[in-house]
């Protein structure tokens, strides 16, 4: 088989600067803890692609506001939970 001439293959830079561990350590203060308000920020639950049936009329309601009606209906759907949740809690007694 004849290798296709002509093609180079060119590495692409960049511009990352590398630093080492104990002079990133030196540039920032030290911190002993992380606070839990840093962590939840970047935070997002992993997400499962799925097939859901829905009323034509439920979905052209989510889709009416135009672009990211799925994340609009994620979002019903995690109020809901959270309602039922805290419901739960309180039929348990806790």
């Amino acid at each position: 088989m004849k290798r296709a001439t002509g093609v180079k293959r060119v590495r692409k830079v960049t511009g990352r600067k590398t630093i080492s561990l104990s002079a990133a350590a030196e540039e920032s203060p030290k911190r002993r803890y992380i606070l839990l308000k840093d962590v939840l920020e970047n935070y997002k639950p992993l997400k499962k692609p799925v097939t859901l049936r829905v009323d034509a009329d439920v979905l052209a309601w989510f889709k009416k506001p135009g672009r990211g009606y799925q994340t609009r209906i994620n979002r019903a759907l995690r109020k809901l939970m959270k309602e039922e949740m805290k419901e739960e809690k309180k039929a348990s007694g806790e």
